[in-house]
């Protein structure tokens, strides 16, 4: 027994980091659905229902978004209608070219207008799109052949179907492993914020702060968005519905990431200062230390969530925090008067670093920790006819990316269309169906995926080659057709290049089942050639969407965040801390308009250069936001009730001043119109605010010194908006 319980070990080991593995689950369903069909079509000798009931099931995977179970079935009822609407309208439409473009043309913008109500009917809007797709594909390859009307779509459904039947089951058998999944991936996700932002810590006289900079902007995007990944998620599992004990703990460590990630992003002081005033001591490289090995303990509190281990930061010891605070009591002996305001913050620094331990140490225990006095998530989707209605109206304007990208694909597919018939291109549907994965909502992306797109055809159209020689035999090509649906859906999200590959090999050897798959490797090729070429004009010509044309507008959402976030965190200075619902969509807006502009950005990068905006002004205002950001943050991060002082007017009077100088620049660029002149009367407020008195109470000096950084930044960020002289 013990030598069989060494054995096992290890095996089960490998086999929780899999399961841990946020492809393992999708991926597993698809194998169980492939296969099935696979065993289906072989013993009951229908190796024509092979295609169809593959591309149902890819179809239906495409469409599949996460949720409970229950909501997983009532998606899958819905998925099915749009899916049989569809398929039954391409049968009907299909020997009538005219009606079927039209048909075309207004699915295509009705389905793709679909994600203007939320990332579920994205999915199975496009979904609908593919299916429909496949559904000509399945006509095409009849050769004139009759079948029923039903058959085909039956096909189709059935495939559908049977892979919806199995993520509802998976869903009620595994309901929390899609928390654990999204949760891990927002502690490793932190981690590496806390590693990145101990590099402003490094003792360098010539450390390139704004690189730096730039940098934890771009990983504070990647952190900011697997935070909502997990709001969501959280919510499908609440579903109106009181918190069971599981979703309870893990709403505790959504709540206790939150906290983490205010901590994380607070600044307290330009921090290549603090490191260059104590170039000579070991200070901020104990700091930095501290700050790194944090990031770690978050990584690996992430990992131990997927992979249903036990997290115990308390008992790691910890000498590198003991030494930092020897070093900090040494510094505080020494009196030297020149340094007493940055001793201050260096104890503020302190003080941060050591919440964060306890956050840490807490966090082993997610049922130990206190609830939220306002545990409510704010679920934006609509739920009503009418709310539904409204949402639509808003996005029917070219100023919705939404309305730009639905016009270019009801244009773009029906070109595609068009074109095939006037090439007589054999198996010329590859051409809409290449056109419709590769059309993407910006030029950037749409780039990036038109290349991967390119070179995964070649690579899988290699590889199919190779294994077609060497695997001739039909059941080995079968399994390989399954194998590929698998690596497809396990790499699309990551690996597009790969997955393009997969999809490719799965085509080949279905084909080869029931025909000839030889035939298909040079029009695979050239209509994947055609396809993106179409979607690279569409991309380009219809509407499009150039990203510094919006740089202006998202700037002003960024600087009105920033404005609501201040006035809320100071808000909980007079009434005391409390993450309220007001309190933590303020944060949340402020961090989403930060992410949103560096991803922006990052698209602004792959635009044409005639056409591109000014991307290095951009970067600079994001640096300079996100230090905003950081500083409010911190702000945030110490909120206490402070008892009356004299010091309260001019903090007042310091933070309406800025939080309405911020609302008039977000109006003015909004606008289109020059920035509002304030910086007079900005500096004063920045110099009333530093002159600090000696005898003002911990409490106080700190707000008065946060806000005058935040004085500053602002200042900061409205000279980087005035135009160049």
């Amino acid at each position: 027994m013990p030598a069989a319980a060494t054995l096992l070990s290890p095996l089960r080991h490998a086999f929780g980091r899999l399961w841990g593995q946020e492809a393992f689950g999708d991926s597993l369903r698809i194998l169980l659905a492939l296969s099935g069909a696979l065993l289906w079509s072989h013993f009951t000798a229908r190796p024509d229902w092979l295609i169809p009931l593959f591309l149902g099931v890819i179809a239906s995977a495409l469409a599949e978004t996460d949720d409970n179970w229950r909501g997983r079935l009532r998606a899958l009822l819905v998925t099915l209608l749009c899916f049989a609407v569809a398929s039954l309208t391409v049968e009907i439409l299909f020997p009538w070219p005219v009606p079927f473009v039209l048909a075309l043309s207004l699915a295509s913008f009705v389905l793709v207008m679909l994600g203007a109500l939320g990332g579920r009917y994205a999915s199975i809007g496009s979904a609908t799109l593919i299916l429909s797709i496949y559904s000509m594909i399945g006509v095409d390859q009849r050769n004139g052949v009759t079948l029923a009307l039903w058959q085909e779509p039956l096909r189709l459904l059935a495939g559908a179907a049977w892979y919806g039947l199995l993520s509802v089951l998976w869903q009620a058998l595994f309901t929390q492993q899609a928390v654990q999944q999204v949760l891990s991936r927002v502690f490793i996700e932190l981690g590496e914020y806390l590693k990145l932002k101990s590099r402003l810590f490094e003792p360098l006289t010539q450390l390139d702060v704004e690189s730096h900079r730039l940098a934890l902007a771009q990983q504070n995007r990647r952190v900011v968005e697997a935070m909502n990944d997990a709001r969501d998620v959280i919510l499908h599992r609440l579903a109106r519905r009181r918190a069971g004990q599981r979703v309870n703990r893990y709403l505790k460590l959504y709540f206790l990431a939150q906290d983490i990630h205010e901590r994380a992003s607070s600044s307290h002081y330009p921090y290549h200062r603090l490191a260059e005033a104590f170039f000579h001591s070991d200070v901020m490289f104990r700091f930095q230390r501290v700050l790194r090995q944090q990031g770690s303990a978050c990584k690996a509190l992430g990992r131990a969530l997927r992979q249903r281990q036990p997290f115990d930061y308390g008992a790691m010891p910890n000498p590198a925090f003991d030494d930092l605070r020897t070093s900090m009591a040494w510094l505080t002996t020494q009196s030297d008067p020149a340094r007493r305001g940055l001793l201050r913050l260096l104890g503020a620094l302190m003080d941060n670093l050591t919440y964060l331990e306890d956050l840490l140490t807490r966090a082993g225990r997610p049922d130990a920790l206190v609830a939220e006095h306002d545990s409510t998530l704010l679920d934006h989707s609509p739920r009503t006819a009418r709310e539904i209605t409204a949402r639509l109206r808003s996005h029917l304007t070219p100023a919705s990316s939404v309305f730009r990208h639905a016009v270019r694909l009801a244009l773009a597919l029906p070109a595609g269309y068009g074109l095939m018939h006037a090439l007589h291109a054999e198996q010329g549907y590859w051409i809409l169906l290449t056109t419709l994965f590769v059309c993407q909502p910006s030029f950037g992306a749409t780039r990036r995926r038109l290349g991967q797109r390119v070179t995964g055809t070649l690579l899988g159209l290699a590889l199919g080659w190779a294994l077609f020689d060497l695997f001739p035999s039909p059941q080995w090509q079968a399994l390989f057709a399954v194998v590929a649906g698998v690596l497809f859906f396990a790499t699309r999200h990551r690996r597009y290049r790969v997955a393009t590959a997969a999809i490719t090999l799965l085509v080949l050897f279905c084909f080869n089942q029931v025909g000839d798959g030889y035939a298909l490797f040079w029009p695979r090729l050239m209509d994947t050639l055609l396809g993106c070429a179409l979607a690279g004009a569409a991309v380009l010509l219809v509407l499009p969407d150039w990203q510094g044309r919006r740089l202006d507008r998202l700037q002003a959402t960024i600087l009105a965040s920033h404005g609501r976030y201040l006035r809320q965190i100071m808000h909980q200075y007079d009434t005391g801390k409390r993450d309220d619902l007001n309190y933590r969509i303020a944060r949340r807006e402020a961090h989403n308009a930060d992410a949103a502009l560096a991803a922006m950005l990052a698209n602004m990068r792959e635009e044409p250069d005639g056409l591109r905006g000014d991307v290095e002004s951009g970067l600079r205002f994001l640096a300079l936001s996100h230090a905003l950001l950081n500083y409010l943050s911190a702000l945030g991060a110490h909120r206490d009730l402070l008892q009356a002082h004299a010091s309260d007017a001019l903090i007042d009077d310091a933070v309406e001043t800025m939080a309405d100088w911020l609302d008039a620049m977000a109006q003015a660029l909004m606008q289109s119109q020059p920035v509002p002149a304030g910086g007079q009367r900005m500096e004063e407020l920045a110099q009333a605010l530093e002159a600090i008195p000696e005898e003002l109470d911990e409490g106080h000096r700190r707000v008065q010194s946060q806000l005058a950084l935040i004085c500053r930044q602002v200042m900061a960020l409205h000279d980087s908006l005035q135009p160049a002289s």
